[in-house]
């Protein structure tokens, strides 16, 4: 039987793809083995599934001052040490990396121990992490064209994010009985990120009162960021936060509105969905959303908005717009290369195996 070791922590981020590989990766007969942190986010979504799970030091690079940026040096050398033991006792055929900084002792051990890797960047321009991996791995998998100028030559594959099978099969009117709305109506939802966005949620309840004449609205506005007072606005539901019910969500709605995460944005373009995407400033992040967005506003399969460009008139006239030319979005994302990331991935694994 082929062995794999899967990797990736410190945000759902770096996990939920490499959950939606098991499937595949079962069926064509792979031992599966999960390295990861010692009590990251990683750990309980893998041991929840039956996956064998082993934890490794891992420490953090930052590209800023911090204290820990004295010790945290020594962690990554022990998860080195701890990673090449493992590596060494499973004997796997190939290594998945979907990146956060636990993953950067494991891909340099996989090299010293001769195990082909492969890496997954799900931005445009590789995180500190990854740009550390690269010369160790065999391939690396990337979810934008623009990418491949940044990598060896060779080496990147354009692959998209691999999305969990559960999102295609949601539930038009099942949705609509759980948010009490009507499942014939078109219906918006708004996706601000899992802390949600301060910023997204205030414009969006603005605005209510000129979209919901023509759209229903669901509103996934983040851990304590109900408002209590339009707890009753007809065709209005908000949620702090969705798990299995996303699936369905997805199905009842036509247009999204979201953040331009990379996975979020794969899993958009998946499902054909229409979207308007609202990338997180550069004064917030280090700018990896907005080439994300950009990129997938110059393939025809979004419309942006900058952070700063938000008001009602510009959240009122990107609907107006998405919904006009509705087909045309959906038609873009229907021609695109990366209508198969699990097959596409596992091809990658079964030829390094």
């Amino acid at each position: 039987m082929k062995k794999i070791i899967l990797t990736g922590g410190g945000t759902a981020g770096h996990v939920t793809p490499n959950i939606a590989l098991l499937p595949s990766l079962k069926e064509a007969g792979y031992d599966i083995h999960y390295i990861g942190s010692y009590n990251g986010i990683e750990k309980k979504l893998i041991e929840d599934i039956g996956i064998p799970y082993y934890g490794i030091s891992s420490g953090k690079l930052r590209r800023y001052f911090d204290v820990k940026n004295f010790s945290d040096p020594f962690r990554v050398v022990k998860g080195f040490s701890e990673a090449n033991h493992l590596i060494k006792e499973i004997k796997p055929d190939v290594v998945f990396s979907k990146g956060g900084f636990v993953t950067v002792p494991v891909v340099l051990a996989a090299k010293k121990n001769k195990v082909p890797a492969i890496i997954h960047e799900s931005d445009m321009t590789p995180g500190l992490a990854n740009k550390i991996c690269i010369p160790s791995a065999s391939k690396v998998c990337c979810n934008f064209k623009e990418t491949f100028d940044l990598l060896p030559e060779g080496k990147a594959v354009l692959t998209g994010t691999p999305i969990r099978k559960e999102l295609f099969e949601g539930d038009r009117k099942r949705a609509a009985e759980f948010c009490h709305l009507d499942s014939d109506k078109p219906t918006l939802l708004i996706i601000g990120g899992s802390s949600g966005s301060v910023v997204i949620n205030n414009i969006i309840r603005e605005s209510l009162d000129d979209i919901l004449p023509n759209f229903q609205v669901i509103h996934l506005c983040g851990k304590d960021h109900l408002d209590e007072s339009l707890s009753n606005k007809k065709g209005y539901v908000q949620f702090e936060y969705i798990s299995k019910e996303l699936r369905d969500l997805f199905a009842l709605c036509d247009i999204v509105i979201s953040r331009a995460g990379a996975n979020a944005i794969c899993e958009l373009l998946a499902l054909k969905k229409p979207n308007i995407l609202i990338p997180l400033s550069k004064a917030a992040s280090r700018g990896d959303q907005i080439l994300n967005a950009k990129s997938f506003k110059k393939s025809g399969y979004s419309y942006v908005i900058e952070e700063e460009e938000l008001s009602k008139t510009s959240l009122l006239n990107a609907i107006r717009d998405v919904s006009t030319h509705k087909e045309q979005y959906i038609k873009a994302m229907e021609e695109s290369e990366m209508s198969d990331s699990i097959g596409t991935i596992m091809k990658l694994v079964e030829s390094l195996t």
